[in-house]
């Protein structure tokens, strides 16, 4: 047999054939990396325009109600950022266990479930304290007009 014909059709217990599996296996998780630096960027605007936005009003006409929804968005706005880069992290470890796992032809599936488990947990709890913040952010609006 050539050489290339074995680069063709590599057999199926070859190391390369557990490569090719991690990385299909890993496309899904990539994406929701792409996906999660798209809710913490969007996280990050909406924490900057509050901190603009609390700026502005400091000072002798202050409203002390503003303020106060202020610092409660903040919070809100800084925890979710919390929560979605934990989700990150441990979306970032799935595919380092999964490329372990490939390369040292161990299963590791009893990492691999809980570490994606509380990733999408996380993400959940960032994703919830989002719209809380959306929706303490329509309070202040319904109270201007």
């Amino acid at each position: 047999m050539t050489l290339l014909a074995l680069i063709a059709a590599p057999q199926a217990g070859a190391p390369v054939m557990g490569l090719a599996k991690a990385i299909q296996l890993s496309v899904a998780p990539v994406f929701l990396l792409t996906a999660i630096a798209g809710v913490l960027g969007v996280i990050s605007n909406r924490l900057a325009r509050v901190l603009d936005r609390a700026s502005a009003i400091q000072g002798p006409a202050m409203d002390g109600q503003d303020m106060r929804l202020l610092r409660r968005r903040m919070g809100l706005l800084s925890r979710a950022i919390e929560s979605v880069t934990i989700t990150g992290v441990l979306v970032s470890a799935v595919v380092a266990v999964t490329f372990i796992s490939a390369i040292a032809v161990v299963d590791l599936a009893a990492i691999v479930v809980p570490l994606f488990v509380v990733a999408m947990l996380a993400l959940i709890a960032g994703l919830l304290l989002l719209l809380l913040d959306t929706r303490l952010a329509s309070r202040m609006m319904r109270r201007r007009f």
